[in-house]
Parts: C-alpha cells; structure tokens; sequence
C-alpha cells in the first residue's frame, strides 16, 4: 500500500510509514482527517442527521467539501483557542458557535463515527521511514490513539470553557497494526498476479478485537475446476495482503483484498503465522486468493490442483456473500485436507483432546462431526468440569485434524492453533474471561462467533495416538437409563455411521433440519469421495484391529433444553470411561 490513507466498505487503512502524525496540525491538515470528514458528510447528508441540518444552516453551504474544509480549519483552531477567541478573529463562525450544544452534538456524532469504523494501520519495514521515525511498532498506535483523545477532549472543553470530570480512555487508534514485507518467492507461470503483493511480518491487536462482517452463515460447498484461477485475476497490488500461515504441517500464503481486511487479521488468532525464514525464498503447498474481484457477478468458490507446481490453489471471488470468516477458514481447511489425502492421510472434522485426569490416567479423545454437532461444546463441556476431574487438558484440534497410520497405530495431528466457536454454545461468563484475546464477530447476531487461541503450534502437530474415536450425534435423545456412549462391535457398522455424517443443522450454515454430509466433511473429502473411501476403509479397519476404541456420543445438542446439560452428561459418561482404559 502506498497511499497515506484509504476508507472503503467502513475501514480505514493508515500507512504510517508515508504519514504519521504527531501533532494537533499534523492530523488536522491530513488527508485522512478530510477523507473521514467528507465520508462522515456523506453518510449525514444521506440520512438528514440533525448536524447535517446544523452544519448546513449555520455554513450556509450544502457542499460536503467546503463544509470538510471548514470544519478542518476550525479543529485546528479549537485547539489553541477558545470560541470567542474564535469568532473575534473570524466573525464568520459566529452562527455555528451561536449554540454550543449543537456544536458539541457535532463533536460527539463524529467521533463516534470514527470509532465505528474499522482501523488498521499499516508499517512497510523495507522501505525509508519518511513519516514515521525511530518510534517502535509497539508504540506508534497507543501514540496516535492518544492524539486523538487529546484532540477530542481539546476541542470540547474550548468550545464548552471546561474540563470534563470523567475521562474515559478508549482506544480509538487502529483497531489492529501490522508491519508488511516485499518477500521474494519462486513464482511459477500462471502465478503472476500474486507478484509483489506485500506479506505481513507481525500483527498488533488492540483486544477486544470487535468486527461486524456483512454475512453470519456460510453456503454452498467448494468445487473443483481444472484451471487455474489465479492465472486469469486481476489483483491491485496496493489492495492485498498475504497472511503466511502454518496450517498443520503445510505453509499457506493466504492472500486477501483490504475490503476483507477484518478476516485477514482474524487468522492470526488461528493459525500459527510463519516466520520469515519459513517461507521467504520457498514454494507454498497452498495458495488462497480471497476475495478477487472478477467479471462473474455471482459468488465464485473453487480450488485447483495444480499438479504441475504442487501447489493446491484456493480462489474466492469479491462478493458480500463471502463477508464471513467461515469461507477464510474452511476453504483454507479444505486446501490442507485435499493435500493431506493425495498424502494418503485422513482428514478429520473434529476436535480431539489430551486428558489427564486427577488420577493420573490419560486418553486421547477424538470427537467427530459436522458444523453444530457439538465437537466444540463437548471441549467446552470437559473445560467447566475440569476443577472436578482433570489435572490437565490439551486441545489438539478444534476443528479440523488429520490422521496418520505409523506401524498399526493410529495417530492424531492439529492444523490450527485457535478455535472459531458460537458465543451462545459457551458456557455464559467464559467469553467475557477470555475478552482480552479474543477476536468477536457480530456479537450481537444469531450465530455470534469468537476466535480465540486455544493450543501452541508445537502441541498440534506433535502427534497423539488416538484412544477414542466417537461420532458426534447431536439429534438422539438419551432416555433414563441408556448411556450417552456406546461403541461400535465392528469396521462396518461404524463406518455406516461416520460415513452417513448426519446431524441436526444448527444455523452455523445454511443448512436446516437433520442433514447428512459425506464423512461429516465436506472440506476436501467430500470432493474427494472415491479416494476418501480407500482411506476410510484402510483407517477404520487399523482401528479394529488396534486398541482404538470407536463409538458415538449422543451430545443433545439440537434439542431443545439440552444444548448445555447434553455435551455436560456426555462428557461426565466419558470421564468415567477414561477411568477404565488401561
């Protein structure tokens, strides 16, 4: 990115290394401060707000540039003077400063403006520092934060004539700060639009990290194409990013448009970044343009295998259908799990836990299931028992892992680092105790989501061999007396089940209703059908014949009332059997 400023889809991008203020007049005179002006202008002048009335009566103009302008001029004033100071040397500005209230009225729209926009800032570490100096990475965004603040409180209490008695210290800088790389790596033909797009280096969260995208569901599933998307796209260089990413034991350059900058920044939360010496000079296993904008209107999510390079290609195009997390994260997913099958591993849609009870006795569980299942309110549910019988619990994989067959054993390996979880399937409180990392989306929404770090890099792709493998069944009630676990007495019957994938849709997609997905997975297997089946069959026989124990865990999930006593009975039947395994 080379320009100083840019505000699109209600998110502000600040370079701070072609800009970076640190005075009143810096900030006041910036091309930023105008552009926020004028779009602020826009929006009131859109909706007739009571200062756009105010503005424009007391201006006695209706051009949202000279008012922008003006009311630049008048900040800069403000901050060395007060109002009748003001009008004494500019009698023009009597009618506006005639009612303070109105004034302030003003102030407090238009700073709550900016504070709803989205606010990164940006760092380029390889190029001359013009605007910013030898100031730290770590600093420059509390730095401008609280020229802001400063700015605000100066300019009321010159225009009231006092000092507020309660002074609340919101952070109103970038919402998130990342340092950028030109990184040099070997480009294979068809691969050019890619050619210096900008990698991030490190990420600065201001927690709690808020966003509201456009979409709370993902649709549809990814489909295959047999040429190269990428190799046809047009992408402005200044308009992306890339995310280098660890996605289990594959590196992933994850390209997305600043208009999906929130999604972008989320995935640091996720999966484990990349460290420079990692991938700079080297071919990527995946590839994933995110939200390219393209001549097709309608909404374009595809992957290619380019077997050529070996690289697995993922490409969705600019859409606000695609305005949600979930497509950042399950077609990354789905890249890693197709490699991981032309691999001759499995892929497993699921989350898997370490326990060690009080005891002393440990298993590696492993919970199976599509989105709503409750494979992540099962871990929570081990979570708020833990004072009771754990002694330590290590999550493996939230979401999505893979198996491994090493000498007839069977062993289970994580791709990410985080968990992206529905805030009304967490237990009530734990969100808020996990508020300082944590990253929010649409809290306010039928499936409001969190994306928290849960587990460290080196534990997910350490590899546990699996004790338990149970199917998450989240729509067969419990009656009195029966138990929320049962086990499989042979390879067939349980593939019957895993392979059936049936669940009652919970809203986390668009799905409705009791539904049934290929191996609960339509990330990689499900296209992939035939070459899961060999693989199916290959892992499941291995686990009969080994120590592996393969059931069903009836979470109750999808029914009503027992969304939380449902995974908590399950889990209580589980650490029983944990008890009992020798």
């Amino acid at each position: 990115m080379r320009k100083e400023f840019s505000i699109s889809n209600d998110k502000v991008i600040i370079n701070f290394t072609a800009k970076y203020c640190s005075t009143f007049e810096a900030l006041v005179e910036s091309e930023g401060f105008i552009r926020v002006l004028q779009t602020y202008l826009k929006k009131s002048k859109r909706k007739v707000t009571l200062s756009w009335r105010y503005l424009r009566a007391e201006l006695k103009t209706d051009d949202i540039y000279e008012i922008a302008n003006i009311l630049a001029k008048i900040f800069k004033y403000c901050t060395v003077m007060n109002v009748d100071e003001i009008v004494e040397a500019n009698p023009s500005y009597k009618d506006l400063f005639s009612d303070k209230d109105k004034f302030i009225a003003f102030i407090e729209d238009l700073y709550l403006f900016w504070r709803r926009l989205e606010r990164y800032t940006i760092i380029h570490s390889n190029k001359l520092q013009d605007g910013l100096s030898a100031v730290s990475f770590t600093q420059v965004n509390s730095s401008l934060s609280n020229l802001i603040l400063k700015l605000y409180r100066k300019v009321e209490k010159n225009v009231l004539g006092y000092k507020p008695n309660v002074f609340r210290q919101i952070p109103v800088g970038g919402n998130a700060s990342i340092i950028i790389n030109k990184v040099l790596w070997p480009l294979p033909k068809g691969y050019e639009a890619l050619e210096d797009i900008e990698f991030i280096d490190s990420i600065l969260l201001e927690s709690p990290f808020i966003t509201y995208p456009k979409k709370n569901t993902r649709s549809g599933m990814f489909s295959e194409v047999t040429s190269n998307p990428i190799a046809h796209a047009s992408l402005n260089k200044d308009h992306w990013f890339c995310y280098p990413a660890k996605v289990g034991e594959l590196i992933a350059f994850i390209y997305f448009h600043r208009d999906f900058m929130q999604h972008g920044i989320t995935l640091c939360n996720l999966f484990e970044m990349a460290r420079l010496e990692e991938y700079r000079g080297k071919k990527p296993d995946l590839v994933y343009v995110f939200g390219a904008k393209d001549s097709e209107g309608d909404k374009k999510t595809v992957f290619y295998d380019d077997k050529d390079n070996d690289i697995m290609v993922g490409y969705v195009n600019h859409s606000e259908e695609i305005d949600y997390f979930g497509y950042m994260k399950k077609m990354t997913l789905t890249l890693h799990n197709l490699v991981m099958i032309k691999r001759g591993y499995l892929p497993i849609h699921g989350a898997m836990v370490n326990i060690e009870l009080k005891d002393g006795k440990t298993a590696n569980v492993v919970i199976m299931g599509d989105s709503g299942a409750g494979k992540s309110e099962s871990l929570e549910a081990f979570r708020t028992l833990s004072e009771d019988y754990i002694s330590n619990m290590t999550i493996i994989f939230d979401d999505m892992g893979t198996f491994k067959e090493v000498d007839g054993k069977i062993y289970g390996y994580g791709t990410e680092i985080g968990a992206f979880v529905r805030l009304d399937d967490l237990d009530q409180g734990y969100a808020f105790k996990e508020i300082d990392r944590s990253i929010f989306m649409n809290p306010d929404k039928i499936n409001a989501r969190l994306v928290m770090p849960v587990a460290p890099y080196k534990e997910i792709v350490k590899g546990y061999e699996v004790d338990l493998f149970l199917y998450a069944n989240n729509y067969t009630e419990v009656k009195d007396g029966e138990n929320s676990i049962e086990y499989f007495k042979n390879p067939k019957d349980a593939i019957k089940v895993f392979k059936s994938g049936a669940r009652m849709a919970k809203g986390t997609t668009s799905e409705k209703g009791l539904v049934e997905s290929f191996f609960a997975n339509p990330f990689g297997p499900a296209q992939k059908q035939e070459e899961t089946n060999i693989l199916i069959e290959r892992y499941f026989d291995a686990m009969f014949k080994g120590t592996v124990k393969v059931g069903q865990i009836k979470t109750c999930l999808a029914l009503e009332g027992q969304e939380k006593d449902g995974p908590r009975n399950a889990a209580i039947e589980l650490f029983d059997i944990i008890k009992n395994l020798k």
